[in-house]
């Protein structure tokens, strides 16, 4: 499997969702801010040929992660490493793994949920260490 790339800018990201339809690219851009919204100091981390982007505290996965992004042609898999383990009351977390979870995000009304909110800040604590300042 290909290394993923930490990144510090737009540019890895964007590469990333290039081949994604207009609609899909723009709601991966909103899937990002959402995250970066609820921590700022998120590490991001974009395997290029897997077209898919992780979210944590560190780079590593299942350890340091607690989402991954990841664009299909008619939506943006918005994923939780340990959403088995999550608070989920609205029932919107999809999928059979063990123990991840994701929700499909088909429009940006889906980002503006509340319950989608709630999911993020939970799993930005949640099996993660605190944030702290990588030299990359």
């Amino acid at each position: 499997m290909a290394a993923g790339l930490v990144t510090e800018d737009d540019s890895v990201f964007t590469e990333m969702v290039a081949s994604s339809p207009q609609p899909i690219a723009e709601l991966a851009r909103a899937s990002r801010a959402l995250i970066y919204s609820v921590l700022p100091e998120t590490v991001e981390v974009v395997w290029l040929r897997q077209r898919i982007a992780g979210y944590g505290t560190g780079p590593k996965k299942m350890t340091e992660q607690f989402c991954w992004l990841a664009p299909y042609t008619n939506h943006v898999v918005f994923g939780f490493y340990y959403g088995t383990e999550l608070p989920d009351p609205d029932e919107i977390l999809e999928g059979s793994g063990n123990p991840m979870r994701h929700v499909k995000v088909r429009s940006p009304q889906d980002l503006e949920k509340p319950a989608l909110h709630r999911l993020v800040t939970a799993a930005s604590t949640h099996r993660v260490p605190p944030p702290q300042r990588h030299d990359y």
